[in-house]
């Protein structure tokens, strides 16, 4: 299949492009490249448009079979940073990029959704079904988006809705602004497993390559099982207590203990998740992660580099950092844009 990853030198997408490629598939990427030069370590080259998805035309979409959509204001910090944008770029933009992949022929439409939609929500495991609650605009843009892109549905025109899990996990363009390698992170620089919440929210949890494993799933499916349809992505069984996480990074991370951050309090985003939809909808889907396994490959990836806490904390790998740079050195203006 040929297909376009927008947003595909991000976190997920510099290991999404690689696992697509090896499964067969002819992939470009399109991006703004806001994280440019905040990598980890190497990624192979791929062919890509350079473009922010607010200016795509119907032409830039022309010939491609699928769209993987990764492209958004990634986390709820940066969402927060001018909530008015977070709407303009990660809902009128992404279903205005939709209608034009639809307009130029594209069949397929995977939309990188997040639980993060059921939001407040409780301990009881959430299906598809259940009741969404978002806290942040993050959230409430992945719940738009997906309703309007079901009106868009037809013969011709397959969007999925992809509901994943936090991340965690290495990537050549890492975030250590997402809690399992931001706990891992602070083990390994300062011996504390820093926790910023009370540790009692749930969460559940996905390995960066288990969301492409998904992604290639849906993509691989006949078109009737995933039509319109969404799905919860990660395994029931990885749903954890922050606290939970922290204490697996204690025991992995030698020589560290478990530290509250000063007025460590409560999180309102509390969430379980079932993922038996996708688990019994496309038995090929088979994640293989672990979040013990992924604190392990990050404590030995962060060895290997030599991670320091200056680094650790630096633009480099928090995202609303590295926006705050740009525009703080007058590279982005307020709307997001490059400034020529």
């Amino acid at each position: 299949m040929k297909l376009l990853v927008t947003g595909h030198n991000g976190y997920i997408g510099q290991v999404m492009v690689p696992f697509l490629q090896r499964c067969g598939h002819e992939v470009s990427g399109l991006d703004t490249y806001y994280y440019e030069g905040c990598q980890f370590n190497d990624a192979p080259p791929v062919a890509a448009i350079r473009k922010d998805i607010r200016d795509i035309q119907a032409s830039d979409l022309e010939g491609f079979d699928g769209v993987v959509f990764l492209a958004a204001l990634s986390n709820d910090a940066l969402g927060d940073l001018d909530p008015q944008l977070t709407y303009q770029i990660n809902r009128d933009a992404t279903v205005r990029f939709a209608e034009l992949a639809r307009q130029a022929g594209v069949g397929r439409f995977l939309f990188s959704s997040s639980c993060s939609l059921y939001g407040a929500a409780g301990d009881a495991p959430l299906t598809e079904t259940a009741d969404m609650n978002p806290v942040t605009a993050y959230g409430t843009t992945k719940i738009e988006v997906e309703q309007e892109l079901t009106k868009l549905a037809d013969a011709s025109f397959s969007p999925t809705y992809m509901r994943n899990a936090t991340a965690y996990g290495l990537s050549p363009s890492i975030r250590i602004d997402l809690v399992v390698n931001n706990l891992t992170a602070y083990a390994y620089t300062s011996g504390e497993v820093l926790m910023k919440s009370d540790g009692s929210p749930w969460r559940p949890l996905v390995h960066v390559e288990d969301i492409s494993r998904a992604f290639q799933a849906v993509l691989a499916a006949d078109r009737e099982l995933v039509h319109d349809q969404a799905f919860n992505v990660g395994r029931t069984a990885e749903n954890y207590r922050v606290r939970e996480v922290a204490e697996i990074v204690a025991d992995v991370v030698p020589n560290c203990h478990l530290e509250f951050a000063e007025g460590a309090s409560p999180d309102l985003r509390n969430y379980r998740v079932n993922f038996e939809k996708l688990e019994t909808t496309l038995p090929d889907y088979q994640p293989v992660w672990t979040v013990r396994e992924g604190v392990e490959e990050l404590y030995a990836a962060y060895q290997q580099h030599g991670l320091t806490k200056d680094e650790f904390l630096s633009s480099k790998y928090l995202r609303i950092k590295t926006i705050l740079g740009h525009q703080g050195d007058g590279r982005l203006n307020e709307a997001l844009r490059w400034v020529a």
